[in-house]
C-alpha cells in the first residue's frame, strides 16, 4: 500500500462513511480535513469530535471540510453519529487501509500494556490532493483551532 508523503499528491481513496461511499476525489473542492482517532464513545475521541463539530461551520467558512477516520464499525459510527448530531461524515476502516496509508498505526501503551492501535493524527489535503499539513500525536484541547487557523491562511494565500 502507499503510504502518503507532506508536500506529495494523496492517492485517491474509496471508503464506506455515514454518508454513503466517499473518496478522496469527491473531496477536492475544498481542503479536506481528515482526523484519525481510536475509538468511538471513549473520552478524548468525543471531545475531539465534538470540536470538529461546534466548530463545523467556521471551518466551512474557511474552505475546508471535515472527515474522521477509525477503525469502528459503520454501525458503531453510525450511532455515535446520530448521538453528538455529527454534520460530517465518519469513515469505518477496520481493514486499517486509510490507517496505513497515512501511517496513523502505532504500539501504544494502555494500562501497562503494549498494544497496537490509532495514533491520535490530523491531517490536511488542499483542494489539489497535496498533503499539506499533518498533526501526529494529537493534543485534543486547542487542536481544533489550530486546524481552522490553519485552513483559512492555506485558503487566503
Amino acid at each position: 500500500m502507499t503510504t502518503i508523503a507532506l508536500n506529495k499528491l494523496v492517492p485517491n481513496f474509496e471508503a464506506d462513511s455515514t454518508f454513503g461511499r466517499i473518496s478522496l476525489e469527491r473531496c477536492r473542492t475544498k481542503s479536506l480535513v481528515i482526523y484519525f482517532y481510536p475509538k468511538d464513545n471513549t473520552p478524548g475521541c468525543t471531545t475531539e469530535t465534538q470540536g470538529f463539530r461546534d466548530h463545523h461551520q467556521t471551518l466551512l467558512d474557511a474552505g475546508g471540510v471535515v472527515v474522521g477516520v477509525s477503525r469502528d464499525s459503520l454501525k458503531s459510527h453510525e450511532n455515535w453519529s446520530k448521538k453528538l448530531e455529527l454534520p460530517f461524515p465518519l469513515i469505518s476502516d477496520p481493514e486499517e487501509q486509510l490507517c496505513e496509508m497515512f501511517g496513523v498505526m502505532k504500539m501504544k501503551n494502555m494500562y501497562g500494556k503494549q498494544v497496537r492501535g490509532i495514533e491520535r493524527s490530523t491531517f490536511l489535503i488542499d483542494g489539489k490532493g497535496i498533503l499539506v499539513k499533518e498533526w501526529r500525536g494529537v493534543k485534543v484541547p486547542g487542536h481544533v483551532e489550530d486546524v481552522i487557523s490553519t485552513v483559512k491562511s492555506l485558503n487566503t494565500k
